[in-house]
């Protein structure tokens, strides 16, 4: 017997309040979607723009190099060339697991030159997020490390500063560091000028670092200006090789060698050894860095002879005629001596034959101070006004009280010290007949006015003179220039230690050619030779004429050497007075 059961039927309907608390909580999360949507669109919709700005937006700068520097000629001295540098990112390679691939890590170590335990520890801190790896690698090595594709090792371009000429030019030109910024030379004394500022753009990237919108230029950059030097290349290589040789021969301590021109006060050669190779900064060693035309100082010795004889001109101590008893002579206890030997001898004779007791003579009849100006006025104990960093000033002796020996050997430079670009400024203005330019290591348009710094008679007088110098019989006659007339002055002087001189000398020939119309002044020195001779006409004359030659035929200067030495000749206007023999003093 089945017992039916009695099936309970189930309300289909869902209960009223059931059904509103649903709809209520849908409208109230529609709501509640509505007002935030409201409160980020519109009410506060920056803060969320900025999270999401910071995550996109990124500020670029657009590098536009440093300004290439050039000769007079437009030859390069100076160049920028793209590099890349390797760097990384020491979470990402954490995090990549590159560091599992040893044999990439040790070709990289090998390709960079680095130890590989050095590398690795530079990328040991998860924490960095940037390190160099290494900075202005070839393009070879950078295309080398890409094709490793080691996780968190990046390529990122910069620049590397090039120099075509290398030591040639070295100390004029300078360098920079590895950063692009000058250090030595006209790198460093123009280097805002040279210098660029980078202009910062914002673009917007995706997260593989693609720009997908260039939003604009944040700040506008500035752009580097080039700069032409007054060198000539031509005659920079001419005088660096001819003063390395002159060094190495006379086994020279160093060297300098600075080339004017005479119309324009501009320099267009400037030489030092021992140089060095800008482009290997293994190389570089402060001592070889120094520009010594500039930076070092010496005592002139009988170079300043020309300019004392014109100080006496000028204050009427003396004259052409007169004649002075050359024999040596003792002043406080010191013997006043010459290597070339005379019983006597005209100021003619003096300059000649380098007569350091005719000098002496003379100078004690002269009041300290009217040496002093007439040398002031020569630009030497000044600032060249170049702009080169670094640049002594020289100096000129100031006393209350002078002594016989200290007033004697003022007369033939001893007691005061210059620097070999002020003595070629002062015998470029005397090559001017006593107008004095402005020295520029830049290149001029037009040749500046100049100034009247002492008489044009006197110094026109002392100008032809100094032929003599270059002449048979003469201190200098090595610094011949065939073809040519040439002008100079010869100077030998010891090299100043604690407490008096020692054993060392500096030689030095200064002049200019041609006489007739002087176009070049030049000074070359030798410091400290010790191959056995170390006279200035000696040891710096070869170089001088070698340099001078290269110059007078580079810039098609004509001859003005006469055929016969004694036709045609002008001659200093000596006219023959009382014959006058000056007594010892």
């Amino acid at each position: 017997m089945k017992v039916k059961r009695k099936t309970q039927k189930i309300d289909p309907r869902i209960p009223q309040w059931r059904f509103l608390t649903v709809v209520g909580f849908i409208i109230l999360g529609f709501i509640g979607l509505v007002a935030r949507t409201a409160w980020i669109q519109v009410i506060d919709p920056d803060r969320l723009r900025l999270e999401g700005d910071l995550r996109s937006l990124r500020t670029t700068a657009d590098e536009k190099g440093r300004g290439m520097i050039t000769d007079r000629n437009g030859e390069q001295l100076a160049v920028s060339v793209p590099v890349q540098a390797v760097w990384a990112d020491p979470k990402a390679v954490h995090e990549s697991g590159s560091l599992d691939n040893d044999r990439a890590w040790r070709a990289l170590a090998e390709v960079l030159g680095l130890d590989v335990k050095e590398l690795t520890a530079r990328i040991a801190d998860p924490r960095r997020r940037f390190v160099y790896l290494q900075r202005q690698v070839t393009p070879a090595v950078a295309e080398y490390v890409a094709k490793l594709k080691l996780g968190g090792v990046y390529l990122r371009r910069e620049s590397r500063r090039y120099y075509p000429t290398g030591e040639i030019s070295a100390h004029i030109v300078g360098m920079t560091n590895i950063d692009g910024s000058g250090i030595e030379g006209v790198e460093r004394a123009f280097n805002e000028w040279l210098s660029s500022v980078p202009s910062e753009r914002r673009v917007r990237k995706d997260r593989q670092g693609r720009v997908i919108e260039n939003i604009g230029i944040v700040k506008e950059g500035k752009k580097a200006n080039n700069l032409v030097l007054s060198i000539d290349q031509r005659l920079q290589s001419l005088a660096y090789r001819s003063l390395k040789y002159a060094t190495e021969v006379n086994k020279a301590t160093s060297g300098s060698l600075v080339l004017l021109d005479v119309t324009t006060g501009e320099v267009l050669a400037m030489v030092n050894t021992p140089s060095y190779n800008p482009n290997n900064r293994g190389q570089y060693q402060g001592f070889r860095a120094r520009n010594r035309t500039v930076t070092d100082t010496y005592e002139p010795g009988s170079t300043v002879k020309p300019l004392v004889a014109v100080s006496a001109l000028e204050n009427g101590i003396t004259n052409w005629s007169e004649v002075f008893d050359t024999r040596p002579f003792n002043i406080g206890g010191k013997r006043v001596t010459d290597s070339h030997r005379m019983a006597q001898g005209s100021l003619g004779d003096i300059l000649k034959f380098s007569s350091n007791i005719g000098m002496a003579h003379i100078a004690l009849r002269m009041q300290p101070q009217q040496i002093i100006d007439t040398l002031t006025r020569f630009g030497l104990g000044s600032d060249s006004g170049t702009g080169l960093l670094g640049e002594s000033s020289g100096m000129i002796p100031v006393r209350r009280r002078w002594s016989d020996i200290e007033r004697a050997t003022l007369g033939f430079g001893y007691g005061l010290r210059i620097t070999p670009l002020q003595l070629a400024s002062a015998y470029a203005t005397l090559a001017n007949k006593g107008i004095r330019k402005p020295v520029s290591i830049l290149k001029v348009s037009s040749a500046p006015q100049g100034e009247q710094v002492v008489s044009r008679k006197d110094a026109e007088a002392v100008m032809l003179q100094l032929e003599a110098v270059v002449e048979r019989g003469g201190t200098g006659t090595k610094a011949e220039v065939p073809g040519y007339r040439v002008a100079g002055k010869t100077g030998t002087a010891k090299v100043a230690i604690a407490g008096g001189y020692g054993k060392d000398y500096v030689g030095t020939f200064a002049g200019f050619a041609p006489v007739s119309n002087p176009r070049f002044a030049m000074v070359v020195i030798i410091n400290e030779p010790k191959a056995g001779s170390y006279y200035g006409g000696s040891v710096a004359g070869p170089t001088f004429a070698e340099v001078m030659a290269g110059a007078l035929q580079l810039y098609n200067v004509p001859p003005d050497a006469p055929q016969s030495p004694e036709l045609n000749k002008p001659q200093v206007n000596l006219a023959r007075q009382e014959v006058k023999v000056v007594p010892h003093t």
